[in-house]
């Protein structure tokens, strides 16, 4: 052992003691490693649920490296302090230069402090919406959803986004208050239909295929209350009523989980269509042009003959 470090000492100049630090560093990192490893096997041989072991994994990622850099903080203090000058000169350039990885760095620590998101949550950060895959150091993945698809479901696409965003962008989370979120189904029926029947039908759909989710809201309405002082009234379903210059808009408001807002919407959508057909007095309202001539459908009496003017002859 003592050859070798003699025979690196020759080749390249480096002092024994920086070999021996080097070495020390070297032989920290793997038994961390070692014992990380050994940890998160035990962890995936007995956690089954996804969302737990990818905890599991990052959170002992995290604190490897937090560990490693404790311990080997001391063996390479000294070496440190003769650089102090030279490396305070360059930690000055590098923030500069390094502006935006030093802010997602520091973007990913709050992330991991006040989780504005956690990975499975639905978020929306500018002008991207998707479903968190994964959070690193310095950006985070989404599954992108609607863009050109219809609705909130997926595009396939991956979306990587740096997270420093988060102090420039507002961040919405459709997840993180009760995990379900208000959905409205707009109606819009002439002037001339039976508009109460309508509504009837709607709150009769409402009570046979929306109501069932009322239960599972209100459990976590607790949770919201609890936790962010999130409270409705009354998360039943709803049906309003308003005038459209086209006709009479009956808006079905109700609560969903937002990953099955599109899959509720059809069912009650086409129970919908199914019950209007049935009533002939019911028609939807819709954009239409329609021509008025005059001469045709005037509704004012004609004019009276002029005093001595002789008398139009009876029809046959």
């Amino acid at each position: 052992m003592k050859n070798i470090s003699e025979w690196i000492y020759d080749v390249i100049g480096m002092s024994h003691s920086i070999q021996y630090k080097i070495l020390a560093t070297l032989i920290i990192g793997f038994l961390l490693y070692l014992i990380r490893r050994l940890v998160l096997h035990f962890v995936l041989l007995n956690v089954e649920a996804p969302k737990v072991r990818y905890n599991w994994e990052k959170s002992l990622s995290y604190t490897n490296y937090v560990v490693f850099f404790i311990i080997i903080a001391p063996i390479w203090i000294t070496e440190l302090q003769s650089m102090g000058t030279f490396l305070g000169l360059l930690s000055a350039g590098l923030a500069i230069a390094l502006k935006d990885p030093i802010s997602n760095f520091f973007a990913w620590i709050y992330i991991l402090i006040k989780k504005p998101f956690e990975m499975g949550d639905r978020i929306q950060i500018g002008e991207v919406e998707g479903d968190v895959l994964n959070i690193s150091f310095f950006e985070f993945s989404m599954l992108e959803i609607k863009n050109w698809v219809q609705a909130d479901q997926s595009t396939g696409r991956i979306i990587h986004v740096p997270n420093g965003l988060l102090f420039t962008k507002p961040v919405i989370n459709y997840n993180q208050a009760m995990d379900y979120i208000w959905n409205e189904i707009p109606v819009v029926v002439t002037f001339e239909s039976d508009w109460k029947k309508a509504k009837a039908i709607l709150q009769e759909i409402e009570e046979i295929h929306l109501k069932p989710m009322v239960k599972k809201a209100r459990a976590h309405m607790k949770k919201a209350l609890k936790e962010h002082h999130v409270y409705y009234s009354s998360v039943s379903p709803t049906v309003y009523t308003a005038i459209n210059p086209n006709g009479i808009r009956l808006t079905l408001r109700y609560l969903c989980n937002p990953r099955k807002r599109r899959s509720t919407e059809q069912m009650a959508v086409e129970a919908i269509l199914e019950a209007f057909a049935k009533h002939p007095r019911i028609q939807f309202a819709y954009p239409t042009t329609r021509f008025f001539d005059a001469s045709r459908e005037s509704t004012s009496p004609p004019p009276a003959p002029e005093p001595g003017a002789p008398e139009p002859p009876a029809s046959q």
